[in-house]
């Protein structure tokens, strides 16, 4: 061993390779006479120091000691013994804690399990010491699901009224009781109602909860529901969901309990008419109500314990005369405890100080790897030179580039008259009439990429010759829907000029509040470096009443040679109160004729969260109207790592130019957490006749879910929006009937 502090075999210290004994704070040091003054009061501090943290890792083991000692007790008067599920995993929580922080210096306490145990008994037995330990518990949830009922089987009276056809709490209160000589508050709050329509309401509730609560927060948060809600669909209770993590914060839901009342509610028939089981039913309605829950609180990792609850007189009771569910528990203790395990952790976590980050900061949450590996996925445009061809551009246009004078080698082609066209037969007037379209189509294109060459020859003119041209407005910005009657589109016009800034008003198109003008502004500006290097900025802002939102993205590229250039993008804009940074490059080049490859890397930063990505494409064209595009690639953060990739065919009509049918078949997997997802996508765009477009599109994912879709779109066929009524007419049918019998 070198020179330094150590330990040796009975416990004693060893400096320089000296023992020293160490009893009570006194430290007994031999030395030599060679040893240095200042070598001695440097080996001296050491020991000090060493000493007083022994000693604050000995006071932390003993307050552990005591909370574990406090559970224990806490177990005991709910008649519960170590061997319940979860005493078990609240004790093997606080041994792993405490292992923990012994890695990180510490020393793992030597106390055992047996003598908390020993000393919890006799506690109890003496009666002596009383127990330290209050639980405070706020319930919320909908109008009618049993909150004041269940607070008043907490505490075995009636601690408030209850009333089948009325509300039965319309303000924010408070009671305070001992259950099994425990002592626990609890604050009923008013119920909440699902609509949309009724948020305003909510909201005004649960400011009134907030100031209620902000002197004394609570402990725990139960959010009580009914379990006989047969509904699916998880949509009805997102907005009041939405509405309470708005109001509290999503931190409000990782201390939460979930509890279903009515657990002595039969489960009803499954889809083949036989009784479902209990436990399945239960275990339905709860991911019901969790999904919903996570959704809200935008963490998809949540998890919020369960807890049954039955408040009907009439409900089975034991020898003891405790209420008992169907499944056999007996659900007040259980509920309990959960309520006070959770008060026990928090305890733990404030004396272990696992959560503590250097500077105060907080943990940041992994990045989403399914999402960042999604976006490296897809490849965005090049940015390149004036006068230069893309090498990005699909190769079917140069496949097709020896057809471009098509046109001027077409036959000669007469237009018929009125009365010639009379003559004509059916099918005769069909030919005529593709013929002339294609020749339409065919001269309008001509026609197009004349006035292109022209207007870029007529640029570089100009830019040689110092000339400007005179600013001209744009187009009017098509405006929301509104109540108003004035046409405010002044508002939000801008001038097209020569100035290289274009700066542009933000418009929201789906909204319907126009007042304020616009949402934000857009900056967009492309230049040259060096007369070589293409260079593209954008920026851009938006803000409301309660956001402020920053998005930039600078792109360059660089072509060196023929069918080979490397563009470099750099992304940074806002997420909640993170800055959300991305470095991304990509190298495209042509190996054969008919196949282009890319190859890209991709780094994000949030916060001090750093993830990296890999891709590679493949691109092959079979030929002008078949190809191949096969995607992969990988992103790896803090040591956790997501895979994906897809494979894609397209297929053209012949007529593609004249009709744009194309057909699409796709799929698609990714791998994150050793969970798979595997979707397939078909879809379709066919032409029928000259004004009518089909466009047909079905996907499937190894979940079972999935959506088909068919969109009609006809400038002549207006009847075809007479298929809307059938959805409606459908509804309007079935609606007796669910008032009747409830949702199916």
């Amino acid at each position: 061993m070198e020179n330094g502090v150590g330990m040796v075999d009975d416990g004693s210290l060893m400096v320089d390779n000296k023992v020293v004994e160490h009893d009570t704070g006194v430290a007994t040091v031999q030395t030599s006479s060679s040893y240095e003054g200042r070598e001695f009061a440097d080996s001296l501090e050491q020991v000090v120091k060493r000493e007083a943290k022994e000693e604050s890792v000995d006071e932390t083991g003993e307050k552990l000691q005591s909370i574990r000692v406090k559970f224990l007790r806490l177990a005991r008067r709910l008649r519960l013994t170590p061997h319940n599920v979860v005493v078990a995993q609240v004790l093997y929580r606080l041994d792993l804690a405490e292992q923990l922080r012994g890695r990180k210096g510490g020393r793992v306490s030597a106390f055992s399990f047996d003598r908390a145990s020993t000393l919890a008994e006799r506690l109890e037995a003496d009666g002596n010491e009383e127990l330290d330990f209050s639980c405070t518990i706020m319930i919320i949830g909908k109008t009618g699901v049993g909150k004041s009922a269940t607070i008043n089987s907490i505490f075995d009276e009636i601690k408030f009224g209850t009333d089948a056809f009325q509300i039965g709490t319309k303000k924010v209160q408070d009671v305070v009781g001992m259950v099994h000589g425990i002592k626990v508050r609890v604050i009923d709050t008013p119920g909440l109602l699902p609509s949309r329509s009724d948020q305003r309401r909510n909201e005004k509730i649960l400011l009134e909860v907030k100031c209620f609560v902000k002197k004394t927060p609570p402990d725990i948060v139960l959010y009580i529901d009914r379990l006989d809600m047969q509904t699916g669909d998880i949509d009805d209770d997102r907005p009041l969901l939405r509405t309470v993590t708005e109001t509290f914060g999503p931190p409000i839901w990782f201390n939460a309990i979930v509890v279903l009342t009515h657990a002595a509610y039969a489960p009803p028939d499954g889809l083949n008419g036989n009784a479902s089981s209990y436990d399945m039913f239960v275990a339905q309605r709860s991911y019901v109500v969790q999904q919903a829950i996570r959704q809200a609180a935008g963490d998809m990792q949540l998890m919020n314990p369960v807890s049954l609850a039955e408040n009907h007189s009439a409900c089975r009771t034991n020898r003891a005369g405790q209420r008992v569910l169907p499944n056999g528990q007996v659900w007040k203790p259980h509920l309990l405890l959960l309520s006070f395990a959770s008060k026990i952790l928090a305890e733990a976590n404030s004396v272990l100080k696992l959560q503590e980050t250097p500077s105060g900061k907080t943990r940041t949450r992994p990045p989403p790897l399914s999402f960042l590996l999604s976006c490296l996925l897809q490849s965005g445009p090049q940015v390149k030179l004036p006068d230069e061809d893309n090498c990005d551009d699909d190769l079917v246009e140069s496949l097709d580039s020896e057809d471009e004078s098509e046109y001027d080698k077409l036959p000669p082609f007469v237009r018929l008259t009125k009365a010639q066209l009379a003559k004509l037969t059916k099918a005769q007037k069909k030919t005529y009439s593709d013929e002339l379209e294609y020749r339409e189509m065919r001269k309008t294109m001509k026609r197009t990429a004349d006035e292109a060459n022209y207007m870029l020859s007529d640029e570089n003119t100009e830019g040689s010759t110092g000339a400007s041209s005179v600013p001209v407005p744009m187009p009017d910005l098509p405006l929301p829907a509104s109540f108003t009657s004035d046409n405010p589109t002044h508002r939000y016009r801008y001038l097209d000029s020569t100035n290289p800034w274009l700066v542009r008003p933000v418009l929201d198109t789906q909204g319907w509040d126009h007042d304020v003008g616009y949402e934000g502004v857009n900056v967009e500006r492309s230049f040259m470096v060096k007369h070589k290097y293409p260079v593209s900025f954008s920026g851009q802002i938006t803000k409301d009443k309660k956001d402020t939102n920053i998005q930039t993205e600078l792109a360059s590229s660089l072509k060196h040679g023929s069918g080979k250039a490397t563009s470099l993008a750099f992304d940074m804009q806002t997420v909640g109160n993170d800055i959300y940074c991305t470095l991304c490059g990509e190298t495209r080049f042509i190996n054969f004729f008919n196949n282009k490859a890319i190859t890209g890397l991709s780094i994000t930063l949030l916060d001090d969260v750093l993830a990296a990505g890999l891709k590679v494409k493949d691109k092959m064209i079979v030929n002008k109207r078949f190809c191949v595009v096969m995607t992969g690639g990988a992103m790896t953060a803090r040591g956790d790592i997501a895979y994906g990739g897809s494979l894609e065919a397209q297929w053209k009509d012949k007529d593609y130019l004249l009709n744009n049918s194309l057909s699409t078949l796709g799929v698609s997997i990714m791998d994150w957490h050793g969970d798979h997802v595997i979707r397939c996508n078909v879809q379709s765009h066919v032409r029928i006749g000259r004004s009518t477009n089909v466009i047909a599109q079905a996907d499937l994912n190894n979940r079972g879910t999935g959506q088909v879709s068919i969109r009609i779109s006809s400038s002549e066929q207006i009847q075809l929006a007479l298929v809307a009524l059938f959805p409606l007419m459908k509804k309007l049918i079935g609606y007796p009937q669910r008032m009747l019998y409830g949702p199916l």
